[in-house]
């Protein structure tokens, strides 16, 4: 395995310590990314489940994110970009900010956070957090989207890497249409998907139109538009950060667990803590 190393703010003399502690052949210098991203490659390291937990722990100190890595991965591998939208793509959940404008944030984000890590289900919480909405003027997600909308560090330049290798890019989120529809077409991505919610007199009515897309529909997305392309499943990366990313997460051929949960960290293939979406980017950069 090769070992990748990339911080924001970690100071560089602690590469060689944590290279250390995996036995090291090498230690090789990526690209610069954009944003102040540093990257390097460690390479022929030892992995132990003793060695993970302390490389691990001493990159999270330095403030550095480290992903064990097979050393001849790389773009090529892949056909399909899968990632969550909300707290992933995008820096807020757009739930969250809406309810914000009714004065029940503090409300609604108790069932978010309790969703994202796991505790309800995931059509139970947000058959609750959208019935608390009804009544709100509709032009609140056009404010929701044009005051508080932010792509999340690294977003942009890791959609054009993915972009000039060939990969198709699918955003399935368990947020909302009207969210995932203005993504798609400001990133240009080939494929969205999310929840609907009805409007009815220009209020939102409290529901969801139609199946609500959970962590099932979010797998089944991956899945299906990996048949359109012609491969499996093994071909995709898929980016998330709660307990409704996992089944999607689990079927890809690379998982990445975005500032995530500390359940969703555990399972997925790699975590970005400290660095932004680009950090993608080194770990597909060939040796």
């Amino acid at each position: 395995m090769d070992l990748i190393l990339q911080t924001l703010h970690g100071a560089p003399a602690h590469i060689e310590v944590i290279a250390r502690l995996c036995s090291a052949q090498r230690i090789q210098s990526l690209p610069a990314g954009d944003a102040g991203l540093q990257a390097w490659r460690c390479l022929d390291v030892q992995e132990s489940e003793d060695i993970r937990l302390a490389v691990m722990s001493a990159a999270n100190f330095a403030q550095f994110d480290a992903s064990f890595v097979p050393p001849g991965r790389t773009w090529a591998d892949f056909r399909l970009l899968a990632m969550d939208m909300d707290s992933t793509l995008i820096t807020i959940e757009c739930i969250d900010e809406i309810a914000d404008m009714q004065g029940i944030k503090a409300q609604v984000a108790e069932i978010t956070e309790a969703a994202m890590r796991g505790e309800i289900g995931f059509n139970e919480s947000l058959t609750r957090r959208v019935s608390l909405l009804k009544g709100l003027d509709a032009r609140a997600l056009e404010r929701v989207y044009d005051e508080r909308l932010r792509l999340s560090l690294g977003a942009e330049s890791l959609l054009a890497c993915a972009k000039q290798h060939g990969l198709k890019t699918l955003l399935v989120s368990g947020g909302f249409t009207f969210f995932t529809e203005k993504m798609r077409q400001r990133l240009d991505l080939d494929f969205a998907y999310g929840n609907v919610l009805e409007i009815v007199d220009g209020k939102l009515t409290g529901q969801v139109l139609g199946e609500i897309l959970n962590a099932e529909k979010k797998r089944e997305y991956l899945l299906s538009t990996c048949a359109q392309l012609g491969v499996s499943g093994e071909a995709a990366i898929a980016m998330g950060d709660g307990a409704n990313d996992l089944l999607m997460m689990g079927v890809a051929g690379i998982s990445v667990a975005f500032r995530a949960k500390p359940a969703v960290k555990k399972q997925a293939s790699v975590a970005l803590d400290f660095v932004g979406l680009n950090g993608v980017n080194a770990l597909l950069t060939a040796r």
